[in-house]
């Protein structure tokens, strides 16, 4: 039992139970929250949870039966079945990298207010990856031991690069028919660029594509300045094509949108857009503090308070929308409710201990140089090479992923050993991003009482379980998981 040391007071017990089995606790509203490592959870009245801790197993409480059930109580608990669904809720420690972040490219056709990556404009062709340097990658990725691999072209805009990017494809999918991976290549794109003969291309190679798309036309052209065109529209048209075109063989395009302070107002309009579109999922993504971000914060950042706000809004109206018959699911519950209900973690590098810098995610810079992750790729832009692991060309995939770095972020990501995280209720389906540590703190290593990261997931967190109380919204919830299920066994099956 943790969360915070007891309140004797409060409790009116002297002693617990030694009947009772870990857990962590928070009071959220006027009931209690508890959660275990295996992600259970139940609800208990103050009484209760007073009647709990002080009789254990013998309380006289109506719970007493689901505590016991979901591992709360020592008496009757299945500890080699609780170990094994432990070790599968945390099979990814088992893997190595399983996503692997390709910078094809630092050239890019659109200057975006809130640019993470720091692109360049088009005439800098020196900034593109050569051949020599995408097959040192390529090699690279398949030293990983992990059975799945995600190949996911970012930049800049990857399609400046489209040389290489079809090099790249055709070569892990040449070499992955002697290893056997489950190999998933992604492009991160703006479509800017896209025509019918790349999209044949790419379909025939199953090439599954995410995009962004930040709202309504007004909004998406306000923050993804497009001096070519029409954003929006562009992007808008080329979603539309690539649904129709890959709904036959079961795979959908995916996007995401950027929450700036422009976004804040606009919650249901933002959610529209994407019904509109009829995209599945909308993911409604906090601002990261790299690149352009940082210089253009006066006008587009916001506080943690201003952002839960926004994101209540938005998960009500989605809720609401779903109880009417249109379906669309949002990108953070539905990874926090696979952790909450879910055999195995989603492997959500941003949300899972330890983080996966180094040890979930490589980023591979255009020039060869490692990353921990597409973060510290971007702090690179900044100026600071504090996260590079090596290069492809001069070093080995055991010495990056032995670099001191990756050792480092690892400690410093997980959960259990970092203050206020190893005891805090939610610890079971959070983690910490030690770039972002570093980049807003100044230390790898939280401080949790003013990072504002934490402040933004918790206030998700606080939502999310409070709508579990709702049989309406928990009924939702389980729809939006069975759908989630339902695209993985496609994409497995292809």
């Amino acid at each position: 039992m943790t969360g915070k040391f007891l309140d004797q007071k409060m409790l009116k017990v002297q002693k617990p139970s030694k009947d009772l089995g870990f857990f962590r606790f928070k009071k959220l509203g006027s009931q209690y929250l508890l959660t275990n490592d295996l992600g259970e959870y139940v609800f208990l009245s103050e009484n209760n949870f007073t009647e709990l801790v002080k009789r254990g197993g013998q309380a006289k409480i109506e719970q007493l039966k689901q505590l016991g059930e979901k591992g709360f109580l020592k008496k009757g608990l299945d500890e080699a079945g609780f170990i094994k669904r432990y070790a599968a809720k945390n099979r990814f420690l088992r893997q190595g990298p399983s996503l692997h972040i390709i910078i094809l490219t630092l050239r890019c056709n659109h200057k975006c207010l809130y640019c993470h990556a720091s692109a360049e404009n088009l005439k800098r062709t020196e900034l593109d990856m050569n051949k020599t340097t995408a097959k040192a990658v390529v090699e690279t990725i398949f030293n990983s031991p992990s059975q799945d691999l995600t190949i996911e072209f970012q930049g800049g805009e990857p399609l400046v690069n489209w040389p290489v990017l079809k090099f790249i494809v055709d070569y892990a999918q040449k070499k992955n028919k002697k290893a056997g991976k489950n190999l998933l290549i992604t492009i991160v794109s703006n479509l800017s660029l896209m025509d019918k003969a790349k999209l044949d291309w790419l379909f025939k190679r199953r090439v599954i594509f995410c995009t962004s798309l930040d709202g309504p036309e007004f909004l998406h052209n306000k923050q993804r300045i497009f001096s070519d065109g029409n954003s929006y529209k562009n992007v808008a048209e080329w979603i539309r094509t690539i649904r129709k075109k890959y709904q036959t063989i079961g795979y959908r395009i995916n996007a995401l949108t950027t929450i700036t302070k422009h976004s804040l107002p606009f919650w249901k309009e933002i959610v529209d857009s994407y019904i509109e579109l009829g995209l599945p999922t909308i993911f409604l993504r906090v601002l990261n503090p790299f690149g352009l971000a940082q210089k253009t914060a006066d006008q587009i950042r916001y506080s943690p308070q201003e952002f839960i706000e926004f994101y209540r809004k938005s998960l009500d109206y989605i809720i609401e929308l779903n109880l009417r018959g249109k379906k669309i699911r949002e990108g953070y519950a539905v990874i926090t409710l696979q952790k909450i209900f879910g055999d195995a973690d989603p492997n959500f590098l941003d949300l899972r201990s330890p983080c996966g810098a180094g040890i979930g995610q490589l980023a591979y810079n255009f020039n060869g140089d490692v990353y921990t992750c597409d973060e510290g790729r971007m702090l690179n832009r900044m100026g600071d090479d504090s996260f590079k692991l090596g290069n492809v060309l001069k070093n080995s995939y055991q010495e990056i992923v032995s670099h001191q770095v990756v050792k480092s972020c690892c400690i410093a990501s997980t959960l259990e050993g970092l203050p206020e995280c190893f005891n805090c209720a939610y610890k079971p389906y959070c983690g910490t991003c030690p770039v972002f540590n570093y980049k807003e703190q100044g230390n790898i290593f939280p401080q949790i009482p003013n990072n504002e990261r934490c402040k933004i997931f918790k206030g998700i967190f606080d939502y999310l379980f409070e709508k579990l109380k709702n049989k309406e919204s928990l009924k939702v919830f389980h729809n939006w998981l069975k759908a989630t299920t339902d695209n993985k066994k496609k994409l497995t099956k292809t």
